[in-house]
């Protein structure tokens, strides 16, 4: 079974209060098994156009990548982030090849 993976790039304007969303995904990511792969850090824009910061997060399924994000808790920590943050975010199955 393909993994699933949450891919986002964010902007945020208000870093002291993005922690506490990053502390309120925590339970829902580790409840669905989400591990993180990319979470900011360094990088190079070599094509097109994206937002400050790059996130990706790792799933054991594409099915358990769309529960999280559906999921009550993860929705309580979307409240939070909202207003101090925007972000793109692409849920998507991984290739098996």
């Amino acid at each position: 079974m393909p993994k699933g993976y949450w891919i986002a790039h964010g902007d945020v304007h208000d870093a002291d209060a993005y922690e506490l969303y990053k502390a309120a995904n925590a339970a829902p990511l580790a409840e669905y098994g989400g591990t993180f792969l990319v979470r900011g850090g360094v990088r190079k824009l070599a094509e097109g156009a994206a937002r400050g910061r790059t996130v990706v997060i790792a799933f054991p399924s594409y099915q358990a990548a769309l529960d999280c994000y559906n999921s009550p808790g993860y929705q309580k920590a979307i409240a939070l982030r909202q207003g101090i943050a925007e972000s793109d975010l692409v849920i998507c199955e991984g290739y098996e090849g």
